[in-house]
């Protein structure tokens, strides 16, 4: 059976259509069994895939129009949610400007204003202690022990991450994680995989983030992640900072795909993620 896909890139800075996060969208994906959505995102070997099921049009839940059910995979394994395959699949599928897709991880909302699609977090944020002290954690990702800042969180608010905030956009810069000591302290049984979010505060709204995670042996690092975006306004809501907030994350640079993702957190403790999508290109596969 022919299925046609597209190519669109998240977060993107201004103009530039190499930026951001790359995602592949089959957008009328039914019919596709889980075998075969697994063994295309392996084929395609983006960070993410989404798979649209689209007979899920046109039904209504408080009097909210449900968009197609979107399922998301990684090269590996399905997630239950995350960021910039929400936004990315939002700009391929809506008619207008709003449109709530149906994923594992619960209904997301997502709203589109002028270039930007924001999206509200599925779940209000659940956090967990971090078991390794603040000097492993430092050794984790190859800084002295003095630059982490503040309090580091397991956050989620869909998919859970390890949230450590650092001195300096300079920690952020230096930050070289090891793989042994990442597999150690910074793995997730709920999601079966290790990973780390590094961020800090810079001048003004901005914030320097990188997040880092394992793959076959090795330590990858993610141009853009909506996810951990969200799950850094989980942390500001958990860990009491003042409210509301907005922030503009600078990320991907280290890895030549600048990216700009936008965070805001409401006094009520909401939390949206917003950034740019530029369709790349588009074809067909036969499965």
């Amino acid at each position: 059976m022919r299925y046609g896909f597209r190519i669109v890139n998240v977060f993107t800075v201004g103009n530039d259509k190499f930026s951001g996060n790359p995602l592949c969208v089959f957008d009328s994906a039914n019919g596709m069994t889980d075998t075969q959505m697994q063994a295309l995102a392996r084929q395609m070997n983006l960070s993410e895939t989404t798979f649209v099921f689209r007979e899920q049009l046109g039904r209504h839940s408080a009097h909210i129009p449900l968009g197609p059910e979107v399922r998301i995979f990684t090269p590996g394994f399905e997630m239950p949610f995350a960021g910039h395959p929400t936004l990315g699949t939002a700009a391929v599928v809506a008619v207008g400007n709003e449109v709530t897709l149906e994923m594992k991880a619960g209904n997301v909302q997502v709203k589109r204003e002028g270039n930007d699609w924001t999206l509200r977090a599925v779940q209000a944020p659940v956090t967990r202690p971090v078991e390794a002290s603040r000097a492993e954690l430092a050794a984790m990702v190859g800084l002295p022990p003095e630059a982490i800042s503040d309090e580091p969180l397991w956050v989620s608010t869909g998919v859970e991450q390890l949230v450590i905030p650092v001195a300096t956009i300079a920690h952020v810069k230096a930050a070289r994680p090891t793989y042994d000591l990442l597999e150690k302290h910074g793995f997730s049984a709920t999601r079966q995989e290790a990973m780390a979010y590094v961020w800090a505060r810079g001048v003004g709204d901005q914030i320097a983030v990188r997040f880092f995670f394992t793959l076959s042996g090795s330590v990858i690092e993610d141009p853009a992640t909506g996810s951990a975006c969200a799950n850094l306004g989980g942390w500001h809501v958990a860990t009491g900072k003042p409210l509301p907030m907005v922030a503009t994350l600078r990320q991907g640079d280290a890895v030549g795909r600048p990216s700009r993702l936008v965070l805001r957190v409401d006094a009520d403790g909401a939390i949206f993620v917003s950034g740019s999508v530029i369709e790349l290109g588009a074809g067909h596969i036969e499965v």
